[in-house]
Protein backbone atom coordinates (compact mmCIF):
# COMPACT_ATOMS: atom_id res chain seq x y z
CA UNK A 1 0.00 0.00 0.00
CA UNK A 2 2.55 2.61 0.99
CA UNK A 3 3.95 2.35 -2.90
CA UNK A 4 0.92 3.81 -3.93
CA UNK A 5 1.37 7.04 -1.41
CA UNK A 6 2.90 10.22 -3.39
CA UNK A 7 3.83 13.35 -1.70
CA UNK A 8 6.83 14.84 -0.08
CA UNK A 9 7.12 14.69 3.92
CA UNK A 10 8.35 17.95 6.03
CA UNK A 11 9.43 17.28 9.53
CA UNK A 12 10.96 20.37 11.11
CA UNK A 13 12.02 20.79 14.66
CA UNK A 14 14.69 21.74 17.00
CA UNK A 15 17.70 19.89 17.92
CA UNK A 16 17.45 16.76 19.80
CA UNK A 17 13.96 16.34 19.30
CA UNK A 18 14.75 12.86 17.36
CA UNK A 19 13.75 13.96 13.68
CA UNK A 20 16.54 11.96 11.91
CA UNK A 21 15.45 8.91 13.98
CA UNK A 22 12.38 9.31 12.95
CA UNK A 23 12.05 10.44 9.72
CA UNK A 24 14.87 7.53 8.78
CA UNK A 25 12.20 4.68 9.90
CA UNK A 26 9.50 6.76 8.42
CA UNK A 27 10.90 6.69 5.18
CA UNK A 28 11.73 3.11 5.42
CA UNK A 29 8.01 2.07 6.32
CA UNK A 30 6.64 4.39 3.27
CA UNK A 31 9.66 3.31 1.20
CA UNK A 32 10.30 6.91 0.37
CA UNK A 33 13.99 8.52 0.37
CA UNK A 34 15.22 9.78 3.51
CA UNK A 35 17.42 13.36 3.55
CA UNK A 36 18.92 14.40 6.62
CA UNK A 37 19.05 17.95 5.54
CA UNK A 38 21.01 18.90 8.72
CA UNK A 39 23.70 16.37 8.03
CA UNK A 40 24.86 18.66 4.98
CA UNK A 41 25.12 21.69 7.24
CA UNK A 42 27.07 19.89 9.32
CA UNK A 43 29.29 18.25 6.67
CA UNK A 44 30.30 21.86 5.38
CA UNK A 45 31.22 22.93 8.94
CA UNK A 46 33.13 20.12 9.06
CA UNK A 47 34.94 21.13 5.63
CA UNK A 48 35.18 24.87 7.24
CA UNK A 49 36.34 23.73 10.25
CA UNK A 50 38.83 21.48 9.19
CA UNK A 51 40.35 24.43 6.45
CA UNK A 52 40.65 27.27 9.32
CA UNK A 53 37.58 28.87 7.31
CA UNK A 54 36.22 32.08 9.14
CA UNK A 55 32.83 31.22 9.89
CA UNK A 56 31.93 34.48 10.20
CA UNK A 57 32.76 35.14 6.68
CA UNK A 58 29.88 34.38 4.24
CA UNK A 59 31.64 34.94 0.80
CA UNK A 60 34.15 32.20 2.20
CA UNK A 61 31.64 29.67 2.97
CA UNK A 62 29.45 30.53 -0.02
CA UNK A 63 32.88 29.34 -2.11
CA UNK A 64 33.10 26.99 -0.14
CA UNK A 65 29.48 25.75 -0.67
CA UNK A 66 29.82 25.96 -4.18
CA UNK A 67 32.74 23.58 -4.49
CA UNK A 68 31.84 21.21 -2.18
CA UNK A 69 30.99 17.79 -2.91
CA UNK A 70 28.47 16.97 -0.29
CA UNK A 71 27.02 13.68 -0.47
CA UNK A 72 24.06 11.72 0.80
CA UNK A 73 23.03 7.99 1.08
CA UNK A 74 21.78 5.45 2.94
CA UNK A 75 22.98 1.43 3.67
CA UNK A 76 21.07 -1.63 3.89
CA UNK A 77 19.58 -0.97 7.04
CA UNK A 78 18.60 2.90 6.02
CA UNK A 79 21.10 4.74 8.18
CA UNK A 80 22.18 7.49 6.26
CA UNK A 81 25.68 7.72 5.56
CA UNK A 82 27.49 11.00 4.80
CA UNK A 83 30.20 11.92 2.06
CA UNK A 84 32.28 15.06 1.76
CA UNK A 85 34.86 14.59 -1.14
CA UNK A 86 34.12 11.17 -1.26
CA UNK A 87 35.38 10.34 2.22
CA UNK A 88 33.05 8.96 5.03
CA UNK A 89 32.46 11.63 7.74
CA UNK A 90 29.19 10.39 9.12
CA UNK A 91 30.19 10.11 12.59
CA UNK A 92 32.76 12.77 12.38
CA UNK A 93 29.93 15.77 11.75
CA UNK A 94 28.34 15.18 15.00
CA UNK A 95 31.15 15.77 17.50
CA UNK A 96 30.55 18.83 19.59
CA UNK A 97 32.72 20.87 18.18
CA UNK A 98 30.40 20.36 14.84
CA UNK A 99 27.49 21.07 16.77
CA UNK A 100 28.18 24.44 18.33
CA UNK A 101 29.52 25.70 15.18
CA UNK A 102 27.17 24.62 12.66
CA UNK A 103 24.10 27.28 13.29
CA UNK A 104 26.77 29.57 12.36
CA UNK A 105 27.22 28.35 8.71
CA UNK A 106 23.33 27.45 8.44
CA UNK A 107 22.43 31.25 9.36
CA UNK A 108 24.09 32.17 6.26
CA UNK A 109 21.69 32.86 3.58
CA UNK A 110 23.58 32.44 0.74
CA UNK A 111 25.19 28.95 1.94
CA UNK A 112 20.91 28.31 2.82
CA UNK A 113 19.94 29.19 -0.59
CA UNK A 114 22.79 26.65 -2.49
CA UNK A 115 22.10 23.81 0.18
CA UNK A 116 18.51 24.13 -0.29
CA UNK A 117 18.78 23.86 -4.11
CA UNK A 118 20.61 20.69 -3.98
CA UNK A 119 18.08 19.26 -1.43
CA UNK A 120 15.01 20.05 -4.16
CA UNK A 121 16.66 18.65 -6.88
CA UNK A 122 16.56 15.51 -4.60
CA UNK A 123 13.16 16.31 -3.61
CA UNK A 124 11.73 16.09 -7.05
CA UNK A 125 10.55 12.43 -7.08
CA UNK A 126 8.30 13.49 -4.90
CA UNK A 127 8.74 10.59 -2.63
CA UNK A 128 11.15 11.93 0.55
CA UNK A 129 11.31 12.62 3.63
CA UNK A 130 13.10 15.42 4.47
CA UNK A 131 14.25 16.72 7.89
CA UNK A 132 15.52 19.98 9.45
CA UNK A 133 14.55 23.44 11.03
CA UNK A 134 12.79 24.89 7.30
CA UNK A 135 11.97 21.83 5.45
CA UNK A 136 8.01 23.18 5.38
CA UNK A 137 8.69 26.58 5.84
CA UNK A 138 11.31 27.29 2.95
CA UNK A 139 12.80 23.90 1.13
CA UNK A 140 9.57 22.53 0.47
CA UNK A 141 6.48 24.40 1.14
CA UNK A 142 4.30 22.86 -1.33
CA UNK A 143 4.89 19.28 0.82
CA UNK A 144 1.33 17.81 1.73
CA UNK A 145 2.40 16.52 4.64
CA UNK A 146 4.60 18.67 7.12
CA UNK A 147 5.17 17.97 10.60
CA UNK A 148 6.73 19.74 13.33
CA UNK A 149 8.02 17.66 16.35
CA UNK A 150 9.23 19.01 19.42
CA UNK A 151 10.06 17.62 23.10
CA UNK A 152 10.90 19.68 26.35
CA UNK A 153 14.65 20.90 26.96
CA UNK A 154 15.27 18.45 29.25
CA UNK A 155 14.17 15.26 27.33
CA UNK A 156 16.09 16.41 24.26
CA UNK A 157 19.45 16.89 26.26
CA UNK A 158 18.63 13.64 27.94
CA UNK A 159 18.39 11.96 24.21
CA UNK A 160 21.34 13.85 23.24
CA UNK A 161 23.39 12.71 25.81
CA UNK A 162 22.14 9.09 25.59
CA UNK A 163 23.44 9.43 21.45
CA UNK A 164 27.08 10.71 22.64
CA UNK A 165 27.68 8.34 25.26
CA UNK A 166 26.62 5.46 22.69
CA UNK A 167 29.74 6.40 20.33
CA UNK A 168 31.91 6.40 23.83
CA UNK A 169 32.34 10.16 24.34
CA UNK A 170 31.49 11.90 27.58
CA UNK A 171 28.80 14.29 28.05
CA UNK A 172 27.20 15.88 30.91
CA UNK A 173 23.52 16.46 31.12
CA UNK A 174 23.90 20.34 31.54
CA UNK A 175 26.43 20.93 29.40
CA UNK A 176 24.48 19.58 26.55
CA UNK A 177 21.39 21.17 27.47
CA UNK A 178 23.34 24.78 27.58
CA UNK A 179 24.38 23.58 23.83
CA UNK A 180 20.82 22.75 22.97
CA UNK A 181 19.41 25.89 24.46
CA UNK A 182 21.94 28.36 22.62
CA UNK A 183 21.28 26.02 19.47
CA UNK A 184 17.06 26.48 19.66
CA UNK A 185 18.11 30.61 20.47
CA UNK A 186 20.38 30.37 17.17
CA UNK A 187 17.80 29.02 14.91
CA UNK A 188 14.90 30.55 16.18
CA UNK A 189 16.19 34.10 15.74
CA UNK A 190 18.15 34.21 12.57
CA UNK A 191 16.99 36.17 9.83
CA UNK A 192 16.84 34.16 7.04
CA UNK A 193 14.54 31.00 6.95
CA UNK A 194 14.65 30.42 11.29
CA UNK A 195 12.96 27.35 12.60
CA UNK A 196 9.14 27.75 12.95
CA UNK A 197 6.18 25.57 12.42
CA UNK A 198 5.12 25.94 9.10
CA UNK A 199 1.33 27.27 9.57
CA UNK A 200 -0.31 23.63 8.16
CA UNK A 201 2.00 21.43 10.05
CA UNK A 202 0.92 19.03 12.84
CA UNK A 203 2.97 19.99 15.83
CA UNK A 204 4.23 16.22 17.69
CA UNK A 205 5.59 16.79 21.43
CA UNK A 206 6.89 13.47 21.72
CA UNK A 207 8.29 14.17 25.52
CA UNK A 208 6.04 11.42 26.56
CA UNK A 209 5.95 9.33 23.09
CA UNK A 210 8.63 6.46 21.95
CA UNK A 211 10.18 6.66 18.94
CA UNK A 212 7.98 4.52 17.24
CA UNK A 213 4.93 5.89 18.69
CA UNK A 214 5.70 9.41 17.19
CA UNK A 215 6.55 7.25 13.33
CA UNK A 216 3.36 5.41 13.88
CA UNK A 217 1.34 8.60 14.24
CA UNK A 218 2.68 10.37 11.56
CA UNK A 219 2.44 7.70 9.22
CA UNK A 220 -1.32 7.20 10.73
CA UNK A 221 -1.90 10.88 9.30
CA UNK A 222 0.22 10.28 6.28
CA UNK A 223 -2.14 7.57 5.32
CA UNK A 224 -5.51 9.04 6.93
CA UNK A 225 -5.24 12.15 4.06
CA UNK A 226 -3.90 9.89 1.34
CA UNK A 227 -7.31 8.34 2.04
CA UNK A 228 -6.50 4.96 2.98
Amino acid sequence: MSKQIRGNVAIDGPAGAGKSTVARRLASRLDYLYIDTGAMYRALTWKALQQGVDLGDERALKELADTTDIFLKSDEQHQPLVYCEGLNITAAIRTPLVSRHVSLVAEKESVRRRLVELQRQMAASNRVVMDGRDIGTYVLPDAPFKFFLTASLTERARRRCLEIYNTCRPAELEQVKAEINQRDIQDSQRQFAPLKPAPDAVIIDSSQMTIEEVVARLEQIIYERSGY
